[in-house]
């Protein structure tokens, strides 16, 4: 979702610099490591204010074809029976990313840092992962599979250093990338319903 809202904001204030770190680690906004940052949970230490963005969903999803050529999923266990796509778990730097371990998978056979690669992982057949909602639309050969007894909710959260609040052009960039995440969670996961 941030390209989108990045690029709707580019065009709205053409002078703005606008670089996106998409890597699996914290930041240190107190050595000004950046001017903020989106993450999926909230910091307890630091002198950081922190804003809730968003609440959004999670669902089990495999392509169309991968189901028609495995075994059945009724329920969870079977999940025993497919290749699972997820998250190296040893690279989970962030306990709410850790989604595998909330259902009770164990064994992750085709794995990646990047949630990018695990989309298309699952978009090209390999397995069954989990997914944002929001990502769905993108890709409309997956399917989503036990909604009714698998279902992860987790927040994305703006982190700014204390000091930064008085800084009224970094306050303004804050407010219009959190109204935008918002109002482009809220319209991906509605054309899923």
């Amino acid at each position: 979702v941030l390209p989108q809202v990045c690029a709707r904001l580019s065009a709205r204030h053409p002078d703005l610099d606008i670089q996106i770190v998409a890597l699996p680690r914290v930041f240190n906004l107190s050595r000004r490591e950046a001017d903020l940052a989106i993450g999926v949970s909230a910091p307890t230490a630091g002198r950081l204010t922190v804003q809730k963005i968003t609440d959004y969903k999670l669902h089990l999803a495999a392509a169309e074809d991968y189901l028609q050529a495995s075994a059945t999923i009724r329920m969870p266990h079977d999940l025993k029976s497919h290749k699972i796509v997820g998250y190296i778990p040893d690279m989970i730097f962030d306990r709410e990313l850790d989604y595998l371990a909330h259902i009770g998978v164990a064994r992750v056979p085709l794995a990646s840092n990047s949630v990018s690669v695990q989309l298309n992982l699952l978009r090209h057949g390999g397995g069954v992962g989990v997914v944002h909602d929001f990502a769905l639309p993108a890709a409309p050969n997956l399917v989503r599979i036990l909604t009714d007894k698998i279902s992860l909710t987790r927040a994305f959260y703006m982190i700014r250093h204390e000091a930064d609040r008085k800084n009224t052009k970094l306050t303004q960039l804050a407010d219009d990338l959190s109204a935008g995440l918002r109002q482009e969670v809220a319209h991906l996961e509605a054309t899923l319903t």
